[in-house]
């Protein structure tokens, strides 16, 4: 029996119920939530971690979720932000951002290198290279398959932002494998 969004809610509302409710929380959304901060994050163990401190604050914070949006759409903002924030320590953490981005390119390379999918690792290192919020709308639209109207919801950006956002992300990308697949 699949758990419905409105149990969910119905269970983190209320004191007793709480922790079954946080359980359904995690059962239902684990996964996607998972994958989502994994493209932008590359490293599982990061990923891993990105993920708790979600289900963490969601559960702290239940009490300010507006009944207004999906609650999978104010999970994907929360864990947006959450990786958001651990990709900022990154960089601060390194001498500069093009070692970061040196950082996160390695990062890609050694955790697609066991699939050995070559264009795999072409598509991750064109991603990263996008700016923010290309690389947000793009991997929500193309891997999580998320309609723009959620996608604007979770940014907090208009809709032709996000269309925008998205065509210009897909161009770069596609450029980025013309050049470098005639390099291979």
């Amino acid at each position: 029996m699949k758990i419905t969004e409105e149990e969910i809610i119905k269970w983190m509302s209320s004191k007793r119920s709480q922790e079954k409710g946080l359980r359904a929380l995690m059962d239902t959304y684990q996964s996607r939530l998972y994958w989502h901060i994994r493209r932008l994050i590359v490293d599982h163990a990061l990923a891993q971690d990105v993920l708790q401190d979600t289900f963490i604050k969601a559960f702290t914070n239940f009490h300010q979720f507006k009944k207004e949006s999906k609650l999978y759409t104010w999970l994907y903002r929360i864990a947006t932000n959450e990786a958001l924030q651990q990709l900022n320590k990154m960089k601060k953490m390194q001498k500069s951002d093009e070692d970061a981005e040196y950082h996160l390119q390695n990062l890609t390379a050694e955790s697609e290198v066991a699939t050995g999918e070559e264009i795999q690792i072409m598509l991750q290192q064109a991603i990263n290279t996008l700016p923010e919020k290309q690389k947000l709308v793009f991997n929500m639209r193309y891997y999580d398959e998320l309609p723009y109207e959620d996608i604007s919801q979770i940014l907090e950006i208009s809709v032709g932002t996000c269309k925008t956002n998205y065509h210009y992300a897909k161009q770069k990308i596609e450029d980025y494998i013309k050049i470098n697949s005639e390099e291979i």
